[in-house]
């Protein structure tokens, strides 16, 4: 079984797809984590993503998008009635396209690093597989 490397994890996560397998879905709904791919089986309850991917996400379209308005604004001066209703739904659905994909990077980051309950998978991948890992479950029934 060959290793997967952080970047190929990290882009299947972006994809939404399994780090694992880059077959299954990752996400359930929207932001929502399948407890386990249904692909391979590969656990990702363990993620612990929280608020990363929000920070990420609004470094990213800040970035992006307050230079576009200074830019707007420097070159046309509209009124900012315009302004608003330009750059305000730029800015949401730009931030909502990100979300996911980031928060899957993310997963992807931690489940190769073998970080938050992915270290028991992370010591069954460079075992190879051969020989079995004891699993001990910290999630709650």
């Amino acid at each position: 079984m060959a290793t997967v490397s952080l970047a190929k994890a990290m882009w299947r996560g972006f994809s939404g797809k399994c780090p694992n397998c880059g077959e299954g879905h990752m996400f359930g709904r929207l932001l929502k984590v399948a407890d386990a791919c249904d692909h391979c089986g590969e656990e990702l309850f363990h993620q612990r993503a929280d608020d990363f991917p929000a920070y990420l996400v609004m470094v990213v379209v800040g970035h992006l998008v307050v230079p576009a308005i200074l830019a707007v604004e420097t070159a046309y001066a509209p009124p900012e009635w315009l302004q608003l209703a330009m750059w305000l739904p730029v800015t949401l659905f730009a931030s909502l396209a990100l979300l996911q994909p980031t928060k899957g990077a993310i997963v992807g980051l931690q489940w190769q690093l073998g970080m938050h309950g992915f270290e028991v998978s992370k010591l069954r991948r460079e075992a190879g597989a051969l020989a079995p890992v004891p699993v001990k479950s910290t999630r709650a029934a």
